[in-house]
C-alpha cells in the first residue's frame, strides 16, 4: 500500500499515511486532529539499474581529486 504524506494547515505538522491510492486524495487527519489538511507531492527515490554505469564522467574521471 503506497505512503502518502501530508501537512496540516493548522498545526503545520508533517506526517505520513498509508492507504489506498483510490483514497489518496481523501480527506486525512492529522495527529493533532486537525482536519485541514493538504498532501504533498513527494519524490520516489529508486535505486539499481539495468545497465551498468557508464565510464568516465566527472567522479570517473577524476575532475572530483578522486
Amino acid at each position: 500500500m503506497p505512503t502518502y504524506a501530508y501537512r496540516c494547515r493548522d498545526c503545520t505538522e508533517t506526517f505520513e499515511l498509508q492507504r489506498p491510492m483510490s483514497e489518496s486524495g481523501s480527506p486525512a487527519l492529522c495527529p493533532g486532529g486537525h482536519t485541514d489538511t493538504v498532501k504533498l507531492l513527494t519524490t520516489v527515490a529508486l535505486t539499481g539499474s539495468a545497465a551498468p554505469a557508464p565510464s568516465g564522467g566527472c567522479c570517473g574521471g577524476g575532475c572530483c581529486g578522486g
